[in-house]
């Protein structure tokens, strides 16, 4: 097996059809979102493979969860709990300028995940883990720590995206654990505000550069309508945004992250893994969903054709 390998928790999601507070709305739709599997369906639509490996409940949620990878081609390995239930995310947008998420995750299946098989990692080309695995718990975190190892044991390049999430624990406890993940991975994404967790907040260039010297050898800093600045093997980088009409920005550090892992895997150079990964962000933000929206390898290809309406 090759491709990439990806770890975390993935829940059923409840979102509001149309805006306003959820308790005035009446419309819901039931999706699943998780930023692990975002990445993993990103890289499976601009054509390489991938891998998620998780826990999920008993229940009909843990089978939607399944169907929905299924049908992207994304592998798994995934073990089922009849004692835990599967995570449920509650997405709600009360105005155009706001979208708020509310998770009903804790003592679910993921909550409970442990060390994997570790051929799986061993024959991956990449391993990418997140922030938000680790703060499920001690189990998902020493999972995370033990898939570490092995990736570098084995020559798997490890990509870190630091995706801290404040309602899951503090910023002490983020900075201790992300800044050991950072020093073991090969590859660290973040914005701005994540890469404070570790390094002294300032201008990106410097906090680059002091992230570079925690140990990866390449640091993405994903910075929205400014594009991205990137220290890539000590080369400094700074990659315009593309300009689209923003409708939804959920999902889109997702996309960045699969539009550069799949050209690395694809053997391609720091300046096209940059442009691609610019490039699927900004079209992940023109849809109203976290992953369903993720862009097809045709429709990075057809981005700059000047017929809107594709016969």
């Amino acid at each position: 097996m090759s491709g990439l390998v990806t770890m975390g928790e993935t829940m059923a999601q409840i979102s509001a059809v149309n805006l306003g507070a959820l308790s005035s709305n009446r419309e819901m739709r039931l999706s699943v979102a998780g930023a692990e599997t975002n990445v993993a369906i990103g890289v499976c639509r601009l054509g390489g493979r991938a891998t998620w490996m998780s826990r999920l409940g008993e229940d009909a949620f843990g089978e939607l969860i399944r169907r929905e990878l299924r049908a992207e081609g994304v592998d798994m390995v995934v073990s089922v709990d009849p004692a835990r239930p599967t995570g449920l995310m509650i997405k709600e947008r009360p105005n155009a300028l706001r979208t708020h998420v509310r998770y009903y995750r804790s003592g679910s299946a993921a909550s409970a995940i442990t060390p994997f098989a570790t051929d799986v990692i061993a024959s991956a080309d990449v391993l990418h883990v997140t922030g938000i695995t680790p703060a499920l718990g001690p189990g998902p975190a020493s999972a995370v720590r033990e898939a570490v190892e092995v990736a570098r044991e084995h020559g798997t390049l490890v990509s870190l995206d630091l995706n801290y999430r404040a309602s899951l624990w503090s910023r002490p406890e983020a900075s201790s654990t992300l800044g050991h993940l950072a020093e073991r991975a090969h590859v660290v994404f973040a914005n701005p505000e994540e890469a404070s967790l570790l390094v002294p907040d300032g201008p990106v260039e410097e906090m680059a550069q002091t992230l570079s010297s925690l140990g990866p050898s390449q640091v993405v800093l994903k910075l929205g309508a400014e594009g991205a600045h990137s220290m890539i093997d000590g080369q400094i980088r700074r990659t315009p945004a593309v300009a689209v009409p923003v409708v939804d920005t959920v999902g889109a550090g997702d996309a960045f992250v699969a539009g550069y892992l799949v050209e690395w895997m694809a053997g391609e150079s720091p300046e096209k893994r940059l442009s691609t990964a610019v490039l699927a962000g900004a079209l992940a933000c023109t849809t109203l969903s976290d992953w369903e929206g993720l862009p097809y390898r045709s429709d990075l290809d057809s981005f700059d054709a000047t017929d809107s309406v594709q016969r």
